[in-house]
């Protein structure tokens, strides 16, 4: 094939193919018949998670069709289906996702086999929606599995490609509700550290973007949720010490907030606030690198002063950063399992080996925290390291070699990260 390349344009795929089909029984035909095969989804991960030694492919050619099972609150779609699309959707027949990512444009399987996640204190990662999973292992036979009935479905779901095709995905719903969206800048570290647990617990949602340097936190973004019948106060005066912007925000400074969802505190469908980019833009596609760090909630000030401490290393590589909380969940592979967490996340120019020269430096800072790095993104850590960050690991590694005991699903990323330790 020509060279094909992610999203972010820093990773060339080395499979031969990409197959497109348009039906489940010729995603079966193909992974039967293939040596080695993984699923390709919207292109959103920054190393080779996604690539194969064979073949890739690709399901941005099913049925798109959305089936909504109101009386069980749940829905049902292909694996490509790409969030925003879904989001809009759900909308329109009265229903909403608890969480959505920043950007809509990422696919539904490829999200959930990464832990890819929201942002909230009480919100669990995009995952965590998942009650059943339609998979195409690697006989091409199909297996359904759900929460309801599989024991080791906790373990499917966060499955990094290694356990088959995820063809269908079934979420659970709710039914739709109304979000405010409200930037604040300029907030005083030494208040955002001080009364941390009150910041990120003061709205459904709550982002902050800084570069490090600096007293202040560059900006706040609060996703507030809207009861039914409820009338939104106006804006606050001001946030631990930070003052409301007065016109749209981008999340970097100088850039038109044109892109981003609706902000200024006007009321609005969970659909077009919970992001923070807007599906009609593709922002920031070829011009960045991304890095994550969840660290367990409870070393939260003390990793971001760490942080803070680096700055003179990170910030000139650095287009922004994003502090943002998860709720714990009980998913093998997830970056929550069983602990609350903080997102560190860190967007970087095109400069990658400056880039990865930082990394181990960051995560040696990051290591007494038991860091665990977002599976999507640049990070040093490799599977001698990881095993200790998560229990279940052996126990993920077991199922994978159950249901793919030829290792047609494996490639390098999992060689490395998941099956060297």
């Amino acid at each position: 094939m020509s060279e094909e390349r992610n999203w972010a344009g820093n990773y060339s795929y080395r499979a031969q193919t990409i197959h497109r089909p348009g039906t489940v029984e010729q995603v079966q035909e193909l992974v039967a018949g293939a040596a080695k095969i993984r699923a390709l989804g919207s292109r959103h991960s920054f190393n080779d998670i996604a690539d194969s030694a064979g073949a890739l492919i690709s399901l941005e050619n099913l049925n798109p069709a959305i089936s909504v099972d109101a009386a069980a609150s749940s829905v049902t779609v292909n694996g490509g289906m790409k969030y925003g699309t879904l989001a809009a959707e759900l909308q329109g027949q009265g229903f909403a996702l608890h969480n959505l990512a920043s950007l809509p444009h990422i696919s539904v399987a490829g999200a959930i086999a990464t832990a890819t996640h929201g942002s909230g204190d009480r919100n669990g990662n995009l995952a965590t929606a998942v009650s059943a999973l339609e998979i195409v292992t690697a006989s091409g036979e199909i297996l359904t599995v759900s929460r309801s009935s599989t024991p080791d479905f906790a373990g499917m779901v966060v499955g990094l490609g290694a356990l088959g095709i995820v063809t269908r995905v079934t979420l659970d719903i709710e039914p739709t509700f109304d979000v405010r969206q409200d930037v604040f800048e300029n907030l005083p570290w030494s208040q955002v550290l001080e009364n941390f647990d009150d910041v990120t617990s003061s709205a459904y949602s709550v982002s902050l973007f800084t570069d490090w340097r600096g007293d202040t936190v560059g900006q706040a973004w609060l996703k507030s949720r809207i009861a039914d019948g409820e009338v939104p106060l106006r804006g606050r005066p001001e946030f631990f010490g930070g003052t409301p912007a007065t016109e749209a925000r981008h999340i970097l400074p100088g850039v038109s907030a044109d892109s981003c969802t609706q902000q200024l505190g006007v009321p609005g469908p969970w659909s077009d606030r919970l992001a923070h980019f807007r599906m009609a833009f593709t922002p920031s596609s070829g011009e960045e690198l991304q890095s994550e760090y969840i660290v367990p909630r409870q070393h939260a000030v003390e990793a971001i002063e760490g942080m803070r401490a680096l700055s003179d290393q990170i910030s000139p590589l650095l287009q922004v950063a994003e502090i943002r909380t998860m709720a714990a969940d009980d998913l093998w592979l997830s970056p929550n399992y069983q602990q609350a967490g903080i997102g560190l996340h860190l967007t970087w120019k095109q400069e990658q080996k400056a880039v990865e020269k930082l990394l181990p430096l960051i995560q040696g800072k990051l290591a007494p925290f038991a860091a665990r790095p977002h599976w999507g993104k640049l990070f040093h850590a490799e599977a001698a390291a990881l095993e200790p960050l998560y229990a279940r690991l052996g126990d993920f590694q077991s199922l994978a070699e159950r249901l793919d005991p030829k290792h047609k699903f494996r490639n390098d990323f999992l060689a490395r990260n998941i099956f060297g330790a």
